[in-house]
């Protein structure tokens, strides 16, 4: 097994460790109770991030998930319908937050390759309130969309989806977890994105490299009210400016995203070579490979690169996920794919 200082961990881009930039500006921070709206860098963050996500205000949140969390429970009623992918994050790796937090059922649309449901999806799978059926509370939508393969949904997808919805008076959530991603990959803004949302989530410790923390927002009736909820989930923080100030460095970090995906590329396409590997060319950071025609399991294609110092993580029998981040240079993924080769001619 290769020792800790040699391991190039593809697992997930939240694995990275802040920059000295970021330990710095935790270091010299001002901070203030935030709970009581006195925490002057949590406030310029939640500023910045409304700009560039469009919105007229945001919230900073300790997680992705708890944003996503909030953002139903704010949007619905209880017993309400959730209209999403049934591959989406909020469904599939949330362990139905919502259903518990929210006290909402889903209904679930298989969104394909489109990784949104087609306005007709939307109209098919809405249901009006009545005296037998709950009705329709929220429409999500998620870009990049995770399980599918880091997809960069373009924003005429987007905006067809949830005009659909607010044609039938239901709001949209966005789960952008890796929209900036997106916004790199599609030469666009985060903002135009988001543009038809009535909220949307977005991760400062993925691609960006923070240490923790992501940001809510929407309009400032909803962030209010997002606010009490994140108190309600446990989420209130205090003197939280030594973590906000990493994700204002982190914000710097939006641009070199693109070399996350190029690192991608040509880890796809050596992977892809591979006899009896399928890998399709990625979009964003995150890479998707099928080993079925290999005969070999993701599991044991993971614990074999362990191993040999790569580490990635199985998603299903066959389907194994890499991805890349900032703490990953193309050399790493020359070394990786050599190990990677190795690790398939002795489990053939």
């Amino acid at each position: 097994m290769a020792d800790g200082s040699d391991v190039i961990d593809l697992r997930s881009d939240t694995v990275t460790t802040p920059s000295e930039a970021m330990r710095e500006a935790a270091g010299d921070a001002p901070v203030g109770d935030d709970v009581y709206g006195e925490d002057p860098t949590v406030t310029e963050l939640e500023s910045r991030a409304a700009d560039l996500l469009g919105k007229p205000a945001a919230l900073y949140v300790p997680s992705g998930t708890m944003g996503n969390q909030i953002a139903v429970r704010v949007h619905t009623g209880r017993g309400d319908e959730l209209l999403l992918d049934r591959e989406s994050h909020i469904y599939r790796w949330e362990l139905g937050g919502v259903a518990q937090h929210a006290q909402v059922q889903t209904r679930t649309v298989d969104a394909g390759e489109r990784c949104v449901p087609t306005p007709e999806q939307v109209a098919d799978a809405s249901v009006d309130e009545d005296l037998h059926r709950p009705g329709t509370g929220l429409l999500a939508l998620e870009n990049t969309h995770n399980y599918r393969g880091g997809v960069a949904v373009p924003k005429a997808r987007l905006d067809a989806a949830a005009n659909a919805a607010h044609d039938r008076h239901v709001p949209v959530h966005l789960d952008g977890a890796r929209l900036w991603n997106a916004a790199v990959a599609l030469d666009t803004s985060p903002a135009a994105l988001a543009e038809t949302a009535d909220s949307v989530m977005a991760c400062l410790s993925k691609g960006l490299g923070a240490p923790v923390g992501s940001v809510l927002a929407g309009s400032e009736e909803f962030v209010e009210e997002a606010r009490r909820v994140r108190k309600l989930f446990g989420g209130g923080m205090r003197q939280a400016g030594v973590i906000a100030a990493p994700g204002l460095e982190a914000l710097d970090n939006v641009d070199r995203l693109a070399e996350d995906h190029d690192n991608a590329d040509r880890l796809a396409a050596g992977l892809d070579a591979i006899e009896g590997f399928r890998v399709p060319t990625p979009e964003t950071n995150i890479v998707v490979l099928d080993s079925e025609p290999a005969g070999i399991t993701s599991e044991a294609l993971v614990d074999a690169c362990e191993e040999r110092g790569v580490r990635a993580g199985s998603f299903d029998e066959y389907t194994t996920r890499f991805c890349t981040h900032l703490d990953v240079d193309g050399d790493d993924v020359a070394r990786a794919l050599d190990r990677i080769e190795t690790v398939v001619t002795a489990l053939r």
